[in-house]
């Protein structure tokens, strides 16, 4: 179990701050070591989020050395009432950040090659907005021909995940996890399922 150092008192940290400020550097790695647990605190409301303990208190440090470099002495408010917000703030942009690249990633998934060797990922072949990329790979025949394999070559399972996964027939894309909870299944398992369902599709999209 990760222990931290004992927080600041009133004094102490009106101290360290104004010495901070005054230009001496290691202030600031007294305020950051003495204001972990702080951190640790506002992580535990994200524990939900399926993340690493470890790589949210590292983003939740960094909200709070920014909150360190940017904290207003001349405010009558506690250095851990401002920190808290960035802490939180830096969490969540993480968290929206990384929900945001791991469906851009699964997008570019590789499901084959076309005759010319090219890779042909899944976002090439799906129906949406971009005529350039559908045309570089295929004509709107071949994509119709993609969404008859869907319902011919996978299990309804399958289907029903690289549907919600990919955001298929005009659906809003979901990251394995929200997948996950919705069949009541593991993400591990959400996870098996996509691979299989991609693997049923490759042989005829090559």
């Amino acid at each position: 179990m990760q222990t931290f150092a004992k927080p600041l008192s009133a004094y102490e940290e009106k101290t360290f701050l104004r010495q901070y400020g005054e230009g001496n550097p290691e202030m600031k790695d007294i305020l950051v070591e003495r204001n972990l647990r702080l951190v640790a605190h506002v992580v535990k409301k994200y524990q939900g989020a399926m993340e690493d303990m470890e790589d949210l208190i590292s983003i939740g440090t960094i909200g709070l050395i920014k909150a360190i470099q940017t904290f207003d002495t001349k405010k009558n408010i506690r250095l851990a009432s401002y920190a808290s917000k960035c802490i939180e703030n830096e969490i969540l942009m993480y968290l929206r950040k990384r929900k945001k690249t791991q469906r851009e990633v699964s997008l570019y998934e590789t499901i084959g090659t076309d005759k010319e060797g090219n890779e042909i990922h899944l976002l090439d072949v799906i129906d949406d907005d971009s005529a350039d990329l559908q045309e570089e790979y295929f004509k709107k025949e071949d994509i119709r021909k993609l969404y008859q394999l869907l319902d011919t070559v996978l299990s309804e399972q399958e289907r029903s995940i690289l549907r919600m996964r990919y955001g298929l027939y005009g659906t809003e894309p979901k990251t394995q996890r929200e997948i996950a909870a919705i069949q009541g299944i593991s993400r591990s398992y959400v996870s098996r399922i996509e691979k299989n369902a991609v693997l049923k599709l490759r042989p005829y999209l090559i």
